[in-house]
């Protein structure tokens, strides 16, 4: 048999290893104060940073703000499908479109809390209602059904979202009132994109709807979609927007494009994986204390793909039987992989800023339905 004497210095070496510990405690570092002037160019440089440099430095800013095991799991019901007189022209809901989304009445309480019971079961803790309106003007019997809907969600101790077009102040008010955690009204893409996609709302509209929600109490989900045929640097002016508003939402969702047939963006090509990871990582880095959640198109990523978003600071998913018009990931697959990556859910009103709206100590967060062993 062939031996090979250990040298002394190699010797040495091993009896210093294994007669020293390091107590060293782990620096903590500070986290930086939130901005709320970042300027466009900016904004730029952090996206045009060497992809992996940003990944690592979006990560960095995501564990000084934000437990990296934990994930906000939403589930998203459609409440009232198709008939919407806007023209958004990525959307199937739009009746100026030809899709095979077809035009539904407002559901009936019930149907919508057994829904939202059966999502806290599978450990969703967010529960979002979606009504395709351009507004609720005309519709105050709906708007009482929902205003019930969203107290009921309310008493299972699970965060209540509601995206239904524009809201004026009173509507607002009433939402806060109800129970409401937070209101979704995405920005889609840059003020000077805007016009391309949609021209029967403008950019003020939808700030003007956010002003609204905000001054009511109500934390605010509002991003953006990619490939919608934007540039660079629309997606720089879609986060430069969020990052001056006078509070960064609360949530800021982004969706990467389902083109869906009948609409006149059905032709559009996929996002790129790498548009979709910048994206989130100069996200991440300008809005901190954000949830970013990675929203509709995550069906279409490998599990590598979606694990290089939440490593780059995704820390929210929706999760369920369907989006509003779009597939979604079903509940037990979500689990079973972010079992793998050693991830759990986030309890409803874990982060501190939704706490705050909601009144909330830490030691008042609820803990069931929130924490959630995956």
């Amino acid at each position: 048999m062939l031996r090979i004497a250990a040298s002394p210095r190699f010797s040495l070496l091993k009896r210093s290893l294994a007669t020293h510990t390091i107590t060293t405690a782990p620096t903590v570092v500070a986290a930086p104060p939130m901005r709320h002037d970042w300027t466009k160019d900016r904004v730029k440089r952090v996206y045009a940073t060497p992809l992996l440099d940003l990944v690592f430095r979006a990560a960095s800013v995501h564990r000084q703000h934000h437990d990296p095991s934990k994930v906000q799991l939403c589930t998203l019901m459609n409440i009232k499908s198709g008939g919407c007189s806007e023209d958004c022209s990525y959307c199937s809901q739009s009746s100026r479109y030809t899709t095979a989304t077809k035009a539904s009445r407002l559901l009936e309480i019930e149907p919508v809390l057994e829904a939202a019971r059966k999502a806290k079961e599978n450990g969703s803790t967010r529960f979002c209602m979606g009504a395709a309106w351009r507004d609720l003007a005309g519709r105050k019997r709906g708007f009482e059904r929902i205003l019930e809907m969203v107290r009921e969600v309310r008493k299972m101790d699970m965060e209540v979202c509601t995206t239904l077009g524009m809201l004026s102040p009173t509507q607002a008010k009433q939402l806060k009132e109800a129970g409401l955690t937070a209101y979704n009204h995405n920005l889609d893409t840059s003020r000077e994109y805007y016009p391309q996609v949609i021209t029967t709302r403008t950019y003020d509209d939808r700030l003007d709807t956010i002003s609204h929600v905000r001054d009511a109490g109500i934390s605010v989900c509002s991003g953006g979609i990619l490939g919608l045929g934007e540039s660079d640097a629309d997606r720089v002016g879609l986060i430069w927007e969020a990052a001056n508003m006078p509070e960064h939402p609360e949530s800021f969702p982004v969706n990467a494009l389902v083109p869906i047939k009948g609409t006149p963006l059905e032709n559009n090509e996929p996002v790129s994986h790498h548009v979709l990871l910048r994206t989130i990582a100069t996200a991440r880095i300008v809005l901190p204390t954000t949830i970013i959640r990675l929203a509709a198109g995550r069906q279409g990523l490998s599990e590598n793909e979606q694990a290089m978003c939440f490593m780059a600071g995704a820390n929210a998913v929706f999760t369920g039987d369907q989006m509003l018009t779009t597939p979604c990931s079903p509940w037990d697959e979500d689990k079973a992989m972010l079992s793998r990556w050693g991830l759990e859910g986030m309890r409803s009103f874990e982060q501190r800023s939704v706490a705050r709206k909601e009144n909330l100590g830490m030691e008042e967060v609820p803990a069931e339905g929130g924490a959630q062993s995956l």
